[in-house]
């Protein structure tokens, strides 16, 4: 018994700092809004001076919630959308990071200007479990560009989320937009 006792001893802040580095024993009260540039100034650059020659964009499904259960239950998630930077030598200009709901009415937009992410380095947004605006079929535009050619960025989003002893995490891929039609 005394070793069972030392055991949830151990056990149960371990678990308590996983709940919480997840985002799932987060209060319910809307967080403030953080700006991009404070948060993530260690990972941004000074804005090119050249003209932006080359752009682009991703469109990112993301799931707020997800019906389970033949639909009769809901499961909440955290999203974190992650911008990576993938080139090494070149600084990547964020112009547009904008979340969506389910039904295409923008729900939140990210950025007031744009910013520079150093070479490797990485922004992200978190939307904490609680937040259910985007739904079923949340999804990010984010648009981008750089002086020149570049690798393309890459631009993930993380959901994480669960119920009752069963957690979830899966990672949806951001998709480059380009224009199709006939030439």
């Amino acid at each position: 018994m005394k070793q069972a006792m030392r055991n949830i001893r151990f056990v149960a802040p371990l678990i308590a700092s996983l709940l919480f580095s997840l985002g799932l024993a987060t209060a319910t009260a809307a967080q403030p809004k953080a700006d991009l540039a404070q948060t993530f100034a260690d990972s941004l650059a000074p804005m090119p001076k050249e003209d932006l020659s080359v752009s682009g964009g991703f469109y990112v499904p993301a799931y707020s919630s997800v019906a389970m259960s033949q639909g009769r239950l809901r499961v909440d998630f955290s999203v974190t959308l992650s911008v990576h930077n993938a080139s090494e030598t070149q600084p990547l200009v964020v112009r547009r990071i904008a979340y969506f709901d389910t039904a295409g009415k923008q729900v939140e937009s990210y950025l007031k200007v744009p910013v520079a992410v150093k070479p490797l380095a990485t922004i992200s947004i978190f939307i904490p479990t609680d937040d259910v605006r985007g739904g079923t079929g949340a999804n990010f535009i984010v648009d981008w560009a750089a002086t020149g050619e570049i690798t393309e960025p890459v631009v993930e989003a993380l959901m994480v989320g669960g119920i009752a002893n069963a957690h979830y995490a899966f990672i949806s891929q951001g998709r480059p937009t380009r224009t199709v039609g006939k030439k």
